[in-house]
């Protein structure tokens, strides 16, 4: 089993910075990829990033140049670094875990979510 805990979400003006992070605890893997997914009431679910245990990280065209995503595999916590805030990226994000131990590949887990809301 693995646990996500996120924090960092809150209330921005138009054109500033918030950082996400969350921390998965648990279970160990041998890989894994860790992800933000977003939603806003209407609209289907976006990946926003993800990252993998390698580093190697994907991004929405959305919020490609904006938004950094990073890693601490030592406390499995994952940052997602946002910048220059728009409107449009007001939305309740999730976090997500998948690991993969050996050849086994496990459930994907998601958080609670924690809401966005950029506004003037």
């Amino acid at each position: 089993q693995v646990q996500l805990v996120e924090s960092g979400g809150g209330l921005v003006q138009p054109g500033g910075s918030l950082r996400l992070s969350c921390t998965a605890s648990g279970r160990k893997f041998t890989a894994y990829t860790m992800g933000w997914y977003r939603q806003t009431p209407g609209k289907q679910r976006e990946l926003v990033a993800s990252i993998r245990d390698d580093g190697i990280t994907h991004f929405a065209d959305s919020v490609k140049g904006r938004f950094t995503i990073s890693m601490d595999n030592a406390n499995y916590t994952m940052y997602l670094q946002m910048d220059n805030l728009k409107p449009d990226d007001t939305a309740v994000y999730f976090c997500t875990f998948k690991g993969t131990l050996f050849v086994a590949t496990f459930p994907e887990v998601w958080g609670q979510g924690t809401v966005v809301t950029v506004s003037s």
